[in-house]
């Protein structure tokens, strides 16, 4: 790669020389990659998922609850707006669900589909689950399925050359506009 063409060309081997680059730091993501907020065992008494419901929706992030399972909002979210579908019970394989527990994750994926199109207009979603560590799911041992709203250009480059994720507002904020517009 090359710097300004009236210069000397930049290279950029990531070994420690300037490269040019500026750098938009998130301390606040050092938590999450330092597994600060993750269960230190596979059981129920340690798991985040098992805790938040004992919360009030404000603090648990929580935009609804069903009868089986709630839709909340992920602490480390990929893109604005990433809800999880959680069931109650601590489980961590989708096989495991009951056939109502199945039925009331994807009617709550659903519902937070729609709520998010209503409220900022997502252009599309990811959707999906991580079954088991090696295949990507911070947290393994309690079955949750994300949602993840998408725009035209939203992430773009930032997290794929920039290494960086934008949030444009408060999760609080976000939580309180779904659970407001919650059918």
């Amino acid at each position: 790669m090359t710097g300004d063409v009236t210069g000397p060309p930049v290279h950029q081997d990531g070994v420690g020389e300037p490269d040019e680059l500026d750098r938009l730091w998130t301390p606040h993501r050092l938590a999450y990659i330092r597994g600060e907020n993750k269960p230190s065992d596979a059981t129920s008494g340690t798991c985040p998922f098992c805790r938040i419901p004992g919360l009030d929706d404000a603090a648990g992030l929580v935009v609804h609850r069903g009868e089986l399972a709630f839709a909340v909002l992920n602490l480390y979210p990929y893109a604005p707006g990433h809800l999880m579908v959680c069931p109650y019970r601590h489980i961590a394989d989708y096989t495991e669900t009951t056939d109502a527990e199945a039925a009331e994750i994807a009617d709550l994926t659903r519902a937070a589909m729609r709520t998010v199109r209503a409220v900022s207009g997502a252009g599309g979603f990811n959707i999906g689950m991580n079954q088991g560590h090696v295949a990507g799911a911070g947290i393994a041992a309690h079955l949750h399925q994300h949602v993840v709203p998408r725009w035209p250009g939203d992430q773009n480059f930032m997290p794929i050359i920039g290494r960086t994720k934008t949030l444009p507002e408060l999760l609080t904020d976000t939580r309180a506009l779904f659970a407001d517009a919650w059918a």
